[in-house]
């Protein structure tokens, strides 16, 4: 059974954040002491991370669930939660993580190159943080945002600057252990490779990577053998060698038709066009091999391949192999630009998005989308009138309730904030002014407004009525 591991599904759940802390300052002597309750922690982070050390992603087969840590809940006296420790997760080099519609997330290259696949959720702010000029004393506290929990998949596209192509048995293996100190399984049956080998070749001042491709057969594109789960490890090399083998046994089969078999499956996998190619005649030991090999070299030459005879057994033509691949690998490591060795694909917001979306459903619903929203609405208390009331002044401030008035919503409709699984819905009533304003002074304890003159207190306060009742009398609904 083979421990060699390319693709997997990995599920992914990042630490909740901690909940803030409603709390209040109480010391003898010090009746009025005021807020202090903490902020909760952040919830870890799950983050892929390219290790060396690391060539499959056999562990992740075996456990695909992983979590971080939650934040700590904050406490009182002004007591932060600690932090959920971010969760590494080594990945091979070459690593591709993609979400579940096939679409590239990132594009992991050099050792140390990491990515956040789940976010940790933010930590809810405690009754000090959300204290102000008008709520001197917040009875609330915002809970802890959830962690992200994501799908991803992982794909590893082999990192060799040379690729070997070619039907099974036609000595990719053997080549790679002349040319390299690697030492692959051979066999004189096919599909011994079953996994693709790596192995590092030393020619003059040049050190590249050489790996061979397991399984190719016509139809290998379309899934037949094994080289649809292996032709992913050719789309990073620079260049690629066709391996034909001389001295088969099969009566259908040549050289000639060996390469244009393997060029086919090549052109229906696509995006390997611009690779240069490099043909070499293998088993010229053989007698049959050798002449078949002096005989087809013509015709190869004339289709513009540069062709090498060589001898994997016998230790024939290797040196000029060897050097020859070193220069094609030397002119695509010239060319290649340094930045588009590590690739995280970023998609920007649009300058006219307001960070949330309005729709009616055919029921009459109307729904309410966007991080701030959604996130908000997590992090509120619904037992606690007060952070109720919080979450209406930010929703007004973000311009919820206008959007909502140019969708059609009248007063009693259901609106709905959040996805259709998991959305808190309710009977819209339209304001001019959210919840603080409407309360007035909700937040304030009437303890800390004795130290005011009670004339000047009476004063305040009827100013603010008057206030309200004139943005009231002004409001025209619909």
């Amino acid at each position: 059974m083979t421990t060699f591991v390319d693709r997997v599904e990995l599920h992914v759940a990042a630490g909740n954040g901690g909940h803030g802390c409603a709390s209040v300052h109480r010391e003898k002597f010090k009746p009025l002491g005021g807020p202090d309750g903490g902020n909760g922690g952040r919830g870890g982070d799950v983050i892929l991370t390219v290790d060396q050390s690391v060539t499959t992603l056999l562990d992740y087969h075996h456990s695909p669930h992983r979590k971080a840590t939650n934040g700590k809940p904050g406490e009182g006296g002004n007591r932060f939660g600690k932090d959920g420790q971010d969760l590494v997760l080594p990945v091979p080099d070459g690593t591709v993580v993609l979400d579940k519609a096939g679409n590239v997330l990132a594009d992991l290259v050099g050792h140390g190159t990491s990515f956040v696949a789940a976010q940790g959720g933010r930590g809810g702010l405690g009754n000090a943080a959300l204290a102000s000029a008008r709520r001197k004393a917040p009875g609330f506290a915002l809970l802890g945002e959830p962690g992200d929990v994501r799908e991803v998949v992982l794909e590893l596209k082999t990192v060799a600057d040379v690729a070997l192509v070619g039907y099974p048995s036609a000595g990719k293996s053997s080549l790679i252990s002349v040319l390299s100190a690697a030492k692959p399984k051979i066999a004189d049956y096919p599909f011994t490779t079953l996994v693709p080998n790596l192995g590092v070749v030393t020619a003059g001042s040049t050190v590249y990577t050489i790996a061979d491709v397991p399984g190719l057969i016509p139809g290998a594109s379309q899934g037949k053998g094994l080289g649809l789960e292996f032709l992913r490890h050719v789309e990073r090399c620079s260049v690629l060698v066709h391996v034909l083998d001389t001295a088969t046994l099969e009566s259908d089969r040549d050289p000639a038709s060996d390469l244009d078999a393997i060029e086919s499956e090549l052109r229906e996998y696509g995006g390997l066009d611009n690779r240069p190619r490099i043909v070499v005649l293998n088993k010229i030991d053989v007698p049959d091999g050798k002449g078949l090999a002096e005989m087809v070299r013509p015709d190869l030459e004339a289709r513009g391949y540069r062709v090498f005879e060589v001898s994997a057994v016998a230790h024939m033509g290797l040196k000029e192999l060897s050097y020859a691949l070193a220069e094609l690998v030397a002119k695509a490591r010239a060319a290649k630009p340094k930045e588009e060795a590590t690739r995280i694909v970023i998609r920007p917001k649009a300058v006219d998005d307001t960070g949330f979306t309005v729709t009616r459903e055919d029921d009459g619903l109307f729904r309410v989308r966007g991080e701030k929203p959604e996130r908000w609405v997590r992090q509120t208390d619904f037992n606690n009138d007060e952070a109720v009331g919080y979450l209406a002044d930010r929703l007004n401030r973000l311009g919820v309730e206008e959007e909502l008035m140019k969708a059609g919503a009248r007063s009693g409709d259901g609106v709905a904030i959040g996805p259709e699984d998991n959305a808190v819905v309710f009977d819209w009533e339209p304001s001019v002014m959210a919840g603080a304003e409407m309360l007035g002074r909700r937040g304030e304890d009437h303890r800390l407004e004795e130290a005011r003159p009670a004339a000047q207190r009476r004063r305040d306060r009827q100013a603010e009525r008057d206030e309200a009742e004139r943005e009231f009398d002004d409001f025209e609904p619909f």
